[in-house]
């Protein structure tokens, strides 16, 4: 009973998602002696639902994308889990299986407003007896209702995606161990060139145009190319980068740990990706986005400069992705010019 109390007041300490998948995590491990324990994603794209790990048991410690910035993770279709998926169609709170290594796997969704987003994934050597399963239920009934407050106060109604509040802190959190500038390594170590260094970045992106489709087609078609656009980026980028709708029709990206040339790419898959979707009764819709390497600056500055590179896409043909230290290269930009009484429409 000591140790469970202990859990449940580590689970209801925090005010963080990822913290908070970590506790339960961490807590089922313990008190359930599960082999294996996970948080999984779940989202949307197009017709497809996929899933991918968010946080997981590594040598016994539970980890996060936070903290292990590796792998593509862009994730698996739901269908390569088929007991997850009929526990998901037929609206359940949990679903167990027996795998041919004779392990118990337990898939637990957590369901909020009808919607789920979010799956535990638990494995075990032993079948899970009734009085293990309540305290599960338990555990599980306060993640589900921290999940349900931080959703609200961090989260954007309409998209799902996080939201402008919250955007210091997972920058400060993602640029925690980022090294100044004229920083240098260990002795005989030299920096090599940007285009082979694995950096962070951050993406401003506008919908081209949005103020002509609410215009034409009306404010209800207008927020179903918002959610579209947003689940596009869901698919577009990796459970370690962090994806904000950041007002209106901007979105804001934080790109982990890439080279500037897996940047592009990543950008370009993205803008690609909008570009050829058939948006319902829209028809093509096009983004533009201006990206930046994360430095020691500020945020404010870095935003400035983002901002800066997407209001050249804007101007200069939109459906382009700009970067902004090339464009400053190239004398196409001035540092310190600031867009901000600018509208995109």
């Amino acid at each position: 009973m000591e140790n469970l109390l202990k859990h449940l007041v580590e689970i209801t300490g925090h005010r963080d998602h990822n913290l908070l998948d970590i506790s339960v995590i961490s807590a089922l491990s313990d008190l359930a002696g599960a082999r294996q324990a996970r948080v999984l994603e779940i989202f949307r794209v197009r017709e497809e639902t996929f899933v991918r790990p968010r946080v997981w048991l590594k040598d016994g410690k539970a980890i996060s994308t936070e903290e292990h910035a590796e792998g593509d993770q862009t994730g698996e279709p739901i269908g390569n889990f088929p007991a997850l998926l009929t526990c998901i169609e037929q609206h359940r709170d949990n679903i167990e299986e027996t795998t041919a290594n004779n392990e118990y796997v337990m898939w637990i969704p957590v369901w909020l407003n009808e919607k789920v987003s979010t799956c535990l994934h638990i494995v075990n050597s032993a079948p899970y007896s009734p009085a293990m399963k309540d305290v599960m239920s338990g555990i599980l009934n306060v993640y589900r209702n921290f999940q349900n407050l931080l959703d609200y106060s961090e989260r954007d109604s309409l998209t799902g995606l996080l939201n402008r509040k919250t955007f210091d802190e997972k920058f400060s959190k993602m640029t925690a161990y980022i090294a100044p500038p004229d920083s240098t390594g260990q002795e005989g170590d030299e920096r090599r060139s940007s285009d082979e260094v694995r950096e962070h970045w951050m993406a401003m992106v506008d919908i081209d145009h949005f103020k002509r489709i609410n215009d034409t087609f009306g404010h209800i078609y207008g927020d179903e190319v918002l959610i579209l656009v947003a689940n596009l980026l869901r698919a577009s980028f990796r459970a370690q980068d962090r994806i904000f709708r950041f007002g209106g029709e901007e979105f804001m990206i934080l790109l982990r740990s890439s080279t500037l040339e897996d940047a592009r790419k990543i950008f370009e898959r993205f803008r690609t990706s909008v570009e050829q979707y058939n948006f319902p009764q829209v028809g093509q819709v096009t983004v533009s986005l201006g990206f930046v390497r994360i430095s020691a600056q500020t945020p404010v500055v870095l935003v400035g400069h983002a901002d800066q590179a997407l209001y050249y896409a804007k101007t200069h043909g939109r459906n382009q992705i700009c970067h902004y230290e090339q464009l400053i290269a190239e004398g196409l930009l001035h540092s310190g010019v600031s867009n901000d009484s600018v509208e995109f429409f």
